[in-house]
């Protein structure tokens, strides 16, 4: 999409930049604009994974049973490419996890108290986006763990 000039912009538009321009700032157009350094975008994540581990009971189980997996796995010392399935799939039931909650609040957000059938479709779905992800990651460290685990116990 071109960018369009002062002159073919929306008039709301063409006020924020004109106002943006006077103050000697040029207008940096994209999400980037939304944290203002770097810095200030590893804040926000922080607070985010912050949040989802305070507020979010499943997101706690979650984190304890990846941190039980990989020590299980450290425990039986496999080789890295396994503990690297297993931190994948681990990360991948958290990230989930977070877009889930995030998921939650923007529909929240957008109907309040109400109820919208398309509201309980999009909390249903990311829910069980998570639910599909925790049973394969559940799976995939069964398969992981289990044989050394019994060779370990001489079973």
């Amino acid at each position: 999409m071109p960018m369009l000039v002062p002159e073919e912009q929306p008039p709301a538009l063409r006020d924020v930049t004109s106002d943006v321009q006077r103050r000697g700032r040029r207008l940096r157009v994209g999400a980037w604009k939304v944290a203002g350094d770097l810095p200030a975008s590893f804040r926000y994540a922080a607070q985010g994974l912050a949040y989802g581990f305070a507020s979010q009971r499943n997101f706690r189980i979650h984190v304890f049973t990846g941190v039980v997996v990989f020590g299980l796995g450290l425990w039986l010392r496999l080789a890295v490419d396994r503990l690297a399935v297993l931190v994948l799939t681990v990360a991948a039931v958290l990230v989930l996890e977070l877009l889930n909650t995030a998921t939650e609040a923007v529909v929240d957000l957008a109907i309040g108290r109400q109820f919208h059938p398309l509201a309980r479709i999009a909390k249903d779905c990311a829910a069980a986006a998570v639910l599909v992800a925790a049973l394969s990651s559940l799976l995939i460290a069964l398969l992981l763990l289990v044989p050394p685990l019994l060779i370990r116990l001489g079973v």
